[in-house]
């Protein structure tokens, strides 16, 4: 067996294990696992600590105030893949059961101008759970995923989430033309958006420091007339979910297109900090984010 069919194997099969197991079962092994990953993981706990450390404030300092938010976050990250192991096995009706929606309207209003939406969302709590929900009022989502390795192990994570009701397009030359092709068909595009991989991307401000974010989200408005919105689903109460929709941001041009993608990215920057702030613990971020982080480029 080479490498990648024993990646595939060890993720498939714990995947389903997880699905299989009683849900108060599951989510108790998730605060296991994610107890040990702050353990084991230090690297990542220390950058976890160094990202949260920006949402909390600069003034926060105390060592053992950021281990217990850092504890918090790697619990929660455990709870988000369980929770995706657990929800293509969720009925409809009980994915709907337990969701409750702030804004929804904002969504309806949005999708009823058959200019189709994009949603640009953080790496908070489960967007994936929020996916399932919006399927099951008429509202299916597509989003845009990074191919992974092995090309099965791809395969399987988007048959997974279609069984939840959620597209999902590869990430590659031909994304683009896939998701414009949603858009104007008055679809529902979901991007998340906090994390710029290529550092490539805007800059803006974001929790008083520079980084940059995917200029994809702005961009796609511009251009398709779609309407541009910012959302976040939370984990919680419980076994229940909470997510917030918020209004329209304004795509109308006020100068080039590039100063446009420029003005809308910083909004979506903080729009995100206010999301981010409702529950630093559920943002997924264990990679260096802001510039002063990052790597220096060899010379």
């Amino acid at each position: 067996m080479n490498r990648g069919e024993a990646k595939f194997r060890i993720y498939t099969t714990l995947q389903r294990s997880m699905a299989a197991l009683p849900e108060p079962v599951a989510l108790g092994v998730a605060r296991v696992v994610g107890d040990v990953l702050f353990e084991v993981q230090r690297d990542d706990r220390a950058m976890v600590e160094k990202n949260l450390r920006r949402v909390l404030g600069a003034e926060e300092t105390d060592r053992a105030v950021l281990e217990r938010w850092a504890r918090q976050s790697f619990r929660a990250y455990a709870r988000y893949w369980v929770e995706g192991a657990q929800l293509g096995n969720t009925s409809a009706e009980e994915v709907e059961r337990r969701t409750l929606v702030h804004g929804l309207h904002y969504l309806r209003d949005g999708m009823a101008t058959g200019n189709g939406v994009i949603l640009a969302l953080p790496h908070v709590g489960s967007w994936e759970f929020g996916g399932a929900f919006l399927a099951t009022q008429d509202m299916p989502m597509t989003s845009v995923m990074e191919r992974i390795e092995p090309p099965e192990l791809f395969d399987f994570f988007v048959a997974h989430r279609a069984a939840m009701g959620l597209t999902v397009v590869p990430l590659d030359g031909a994304s683009g033309n896939s998701v414009i092709s949603t858009l104007r068909r008055g679809g529902l595009v979901g991007l998340l958006s906090d994390r710029d991989l290529p550092g490539t991307g805007i800059e803006v401000e974001f929790f008083g420091e520079t980084t940059t974010m995917p200029p994809g989200p702005a961009t796609l408005a511009l251009r398709t007339g779609a309407q541009l919105m910012t959302a976040a689903v939370y984990s919680g109460p419980g076994a229940d979910h909470r997510a917030i929709v918020e209004p329209p941001l304004d795509t109308t041009r006020h100068g080039s297109l590039r100063s446009d993608v420029s003005r809308l990215t910083q909004q979506i920057a903080t729009r995100f900090e206010g999301l981010i702030r409702r529950a630093p613990e559920q943002w997924h971020v264990f990679q260096p984010l802001w510039l002063s982080d990052r790597p220096v480029p060899a010379a």
